[in-house]
Parts: C-alpha cells; sequence; structure tokens
C-alpha cells in the first residue's frame, strides 16, 4: 500500500485491513523538502508526513518501509519537468511519477517484499472488458483522477486496487473520524505539484538551471500578424493561455498563443486566437481496446479540470490524431490528452501538435 501519510491513503490502508488484507505499507521519499514548506502546511511525504504513515502502520499493525526514491525522481521527474519547460512546453510531473516511480518502481519493490500487488489512494476505478484492464471514473466526480492515471500499463492494471474509487471524499473523512482517526480525517488538501509548495514554477526554475536569464534572455512579443509589440522575460517564463503578467498594454486583454522556441519568440492574440480544432498526441497508452477503432468519437480531455470535448479520433501507429467537433481553447504541447468512451479511459498521450483555427 503507497502510503503518503495523507488522508486518501491512509484511509485506503485501513479499508484494505478491515477487508481482510495483508497490507504492507511503502513511503516513498521522493524530494528533499526545504524548511519552507512547513509555512505552506506541509508537503506530501516530507518527514512530518512520513511519520504520520508510520504511525498508522503501527496503529493498524502492518508492516511500513521508507524507501529513498529521491534519485529516481530527480532523474525522471524533475529533470524532464524542467527540460519541457525549456522547449516551450508545459508538462504535468504526476503523470510521469505515476508511471515511472509509483507504479513502476513500486511494483518492483511490491515483488521484492512477496505482495501480489499494490494499492494506492486515488479516486478511480479498474475494470476489465475482453482480457484489456481500463480506469473508469470514480463515483466521486470532482476527486475523479482518472486522468492523470492513463499512462499505467496492462500488467500494472492487473496487479493494482483502488479502494477509493466508489467512495466520496466526504465519506472518507467520516470514515477516518468514526475510527478514531480525527488527525488524519481533517487533513487538508493538496493540490501543488508536490516538489513546487508555492505553486510557482518561475521560481523553480531559477532556482535550478544555472544562467537561466542568460541562456533564455528577453525576446519579441508579436501580435497575431507577427508585429513586435513588446518585449518578454524570456519564453520559459510563458505558458500556453497565460493573459497576467504580460507586461504590455494592447488595448484589450491579450493571451499567449504560440511559443516558439528557436526564434525566442511568444505570439499574442485575443480569446478566439487560442481555438484550435486539431491536435496530435505521441506516446500514446491504449487501454480499453488495444487498437481504437476506425471513425471512433471519443471525449477528450486536454487537462485535468477539463471537461472534455467530442472529437473524432484517429490513430496512426504510436500517435493519435484528434479531430474536435468544436474548437476548443488553450491546448498546450506537453499536457496530456485523455480519451474517454463514457465514463472509461481508452487511451491518453502526451500533446505534440495542435492546429490553430485562426
Amino acid at each position: 500500500m503507497a502510503m503518503s501519510g495523507g488522508l486518501d491513503s491512509s484511509v485506503s490502508a485501513i479499508l484494505l485491513k478491515e477487508a481482510g488484507y495483508d497490507v504492507v505499507g511503502v513511503t516513498m521519499k521522493l524530494w528533499n523538502y526545504p524548511q519552507s514548506c512547513k509555512s505552506n502546511g506541509g508537503a506530501c511525504c516530507d518527514i512530518d508526513a512520513i511519520n504520520d504513515a508510520r504511525n498508522l502502520a503501527v496503529k493498524l499493525n502492518i508492516a511500513h518501509y521508507v524507501i529513498d526514491y529521491t534519485t529516481e525522481f530527480q532523474n525522471i521527474v524533475i529533470n524532464n519537468f524542467i527540460d519541457e519547460y525549456l522547449h516551450a512546453r508545459t508538462p504535468n510531473p504526476c503523470i510521469l511519477c505515476n508511471i515511472h516511480l509509483k507504479w513502476n518502481a513500486l511494483m518492483q519493490k511490491a515483488k521484492q517484499l512477496g505482495c501480489d500487488g499494490i494499492a494506492t489512494g486515488h479516486y478511480a476505478i479498474i475494470n476489465q472488458l475482453n482480457n484489456r484492464y481500463f480506469i473508469s471514473k470514480a463515483k466521486d466526480k470532482n476527486k475523479d483522477q482518472s486522468y492523470v492515471l492513463w499512462g499505467l500499463s496492462q500488467d500494472n492494471l492487473s496487479k493494482t486496487i483502488f479502494p477509493l474509487g466508489n467512495y466520496s471524499k466526504a465519506e472518507i473523512r467520516t470514515i477516518a473520524s468514526d475510527m478514531g482517526f480525527e488527525k488524519i480525517a481533517n487533513k487538508r488538501e493538496s493540490y501543488d505539484i508536490c516538489f513546487i509548495p508555492d505553486n510557482n514554477y518561475r521560481n523553480f526554475l531559477e532556482e535550478n538551471v544555472t544562467a537561466l536569464h542568460e541562456k533564455y534572455p528577453a525576446g519579441n512579443f508579436l501580435d497575431i500578424n507577427g508585429k513586435i509589440v513588446g518585449k518578454h522575460n524570456g519564453f520559459p517564463f510563458y505558458t500556453i493561455g497565460q493573459r497576467k503578467g504580460l507586461t504590455v498594454a494592447l488595448g484589450t486583454p491579450k493571451y499567449v498563443c504560440r511559443i516558439d522556441a528557436h526564434k525566442n519568440e511568444i505570439t499574442l492574440g485575443d480569446k478566439q486566437d487560442l481555438l484550435s480544432d486539431k491536435l496530435t498526441i505521441k506516446n500514446i497508452n491504449c487501454s480499453k481496446y488495444e487498437q481504437i477503432p476506425d471513425n471512433f468519437i471519443a471525449e477528450t480531455k486536454i487537462r485535468y479540470r477539463d471537461a472534455g470535448q467530442e472529437a473524432k479520433i484517429i490513430q496512426n501507429g504510436n500517435q493519435i490524431d484528434v479531430h474536435f467537433t468544436k474548437p476548443v481553447a488553450a491546448i498546450t504541447p506537453g499536457q496530456s490528452a485523455v480519451l474517454y468512451e463514457g465514463e472509461d479511459v481508452i487511451a491518453g498521450g502526451i500533446i505534440d501538435f495542435t492546429n490553430n483555427k485562426n
């Protein structure tokens, strides 16, 4: 059982123990959290969270291990996070962490410990059809995490349990409280990227990229017709759809529509200039179907909180072209596109290319 010390993984451990499973708790130390995290209420898997996980394991009378994955986290997640911004893309580090650490690495540890599989506190459901495993949306649609789980392999899905999939968040808090775990029941939510507790990726880049401003200097803001309209502070500090902090006054609100890393240019436009009717995703993982059927219509989410939009899906090997019925706004290279059939995830991948509508 992956135990972060938070509410969801703690109650997951409690539920598994109550159901009669032989549970082994594992806490993954992923990042050396600075003291400043304390002012933000702590961080997932900082020393306090690790102690909370250990204390719960003692109360539940289950074995508990703390495993240091900081090197792997740096090499796989942090380095990719930085590299993506330096190539004018916007990454989602949680997805890489899920695939390579919270599953691949943890599954290896499970085997070493003699466990049959792993469980996590994610809000999602695993289903099976025609010998294929796939993720479905959780009961609590406000907490559903199916979007960040698209990359899990068939083998990993076959050996995974999500104890919280059929519960609401409110029910989980009640379970913790009713069982006497008041501290756990009252734990706050955590929404930020775990290694950026202040949610300011720009500060993180400045602290972790040597001579960032010298390597990626100020460049030109362009309007939609290519006319220079101002200066930006370096393209890594901007993301598609950004409106605030542009430091240019053009009479009406403007948005970042395109980022050209090679030319060090950023194109600004109106809200309608953010619309796109097509995207291409690479590094795909198909789950419900081994190959997406021809002329398939799916609901496509281009970000975690996206409601999803209808689109025609065409698979070409390890690439998928998504043609939206209606243009959507601010499609961002580096983010994930996840394809749904009703409640079920059929595939996902990394957005590589968008077709601007204007």
